[in-house]
């Protein structure tokens, strides 16, 4: 039997959007071994535990890709990390069935093809590249070619994650997006992109707050959020240093200083007030990425 170990990801940060991500260390695993016939899915909901699982749907694309002909699977989950709520829950179901298929079948594929098989039954890098090689990735596709660069800035900021009870689809929060943008804030988000790395990097961290602005998707997105608008501006009161949308949402990220530990349990107190459940998690980047482990 194998392990995979597939930390959660947070997309966009703000202005990046489908190019940026971080991994935290929030995980989902997958213990999966070759059986002599059968599909056995267990640790999942009833609706998952079927041939349209995603983990599954993953592995045998990469088994077709490298042409292994597996008999049988057992299949079993353990998810920490929500579904549909903008922290990568697909993407590690992607990566963990695409690694653990790979693990089985003599490991043909190196970490370059498996981001990009990986890529193609996402979509896209964003959540895909950083849930593999860790920390912050920026990615972007060059036709069929992925390129990547992994950031590295000091480890005295975590991340403190607000998740709801409900959930947002992917579809529904790119259904709300424009179908076009004016050159104006075409300039607004690249610049303050450039600004979230170079703060980052050089520990600038007064910059963020502005760095994290967004006029591509957290405006029509927020839209789709209750109470949206109130809890970013309570993020800011409460000095967070910056807050943005966590990938297609409904989870919003605020970052922090290390040391800062009145943000987390005065920001509960006020979701507390609010019509909805709110979970308030703190989160550290994971440096290391996905990981398999034989058993």
């Amino acid at each position: 039997m194998i392990k995979v170990k597939v930390p959660a990801t947070s997309a966009n940060m703000g202005p990046g959007f489908d190019s940026m991500g971080i991994a935290l260390n929030l995980y989902n695993y997958f213990y999966i071994e070759e059986t002599e016939k059968g599909l056995n899915i267990t640790g999942c909901n009833d609706e998952f535990c079927n041939e349209n699982n995603l983990a599954y749907r993953s592995m045998l694309r990469c088994f077709r890709a490298v042409d292994y002909k597996v008999k049988g699977l057992n299949i079993n989950l353990k998810s920490d990390i929500p579904l549909s709520r903008g922290l990568g829950s697909s993407a590690s179901c992607i990566l963990g069935g695409v690694l653990a298929a790979n693990e089985i079948a003599g490991s043909p594929l190196n970490k370059e093809d498996i981001l990009s098989l990986a890529t193609a039954i996402e979509g896209h890098p964003d959540n895909i590249a950083p849930a593999l090689f860790g920390e912050m990735v920026l990615s972007i596709m060059d036709e069929d070619k992925i390129h990547y660069n992994k950031i590295n800035f000091s480890n005295d900021i975590k991340f403190c994650a607000l998740i709801p009870d409900f959930t947002l689809s992917t579809k529904e929060s790119r259904d709300v997006l424009p179908k076009s943008i004016s050159h104006i804030d075409a300039v607004f988000n690249v610049s303050r992109s450039s600004l979230l790395v170079s703060a980052l990097m050089n520990g600038n961290y007064d910059l963020i707050k502005y760095a994290c602005q967004d006029r591509l998707h957290q405006p029509y997105r927020g839209s789709l959020i209750a109470n949206y608008d109130e809890i970013i501006k309570k993020c800011k009161e409460l000095h967070c240093l910056g807050v943005y949308l966590s990938g297609a949402g409904p989870t919003i990220m605020a970052i922090l200083k290390q040391e800062d530990t009145e943000f987390a349990p005065f920001i509960l107190k006020y979701l507390k007030g609010l019509p909805h459940h709110w979970d308030v998690i703190e989160l550290k980047p994971d440096l290391i990425g996905a990981s398999i482990e034989s058993l």
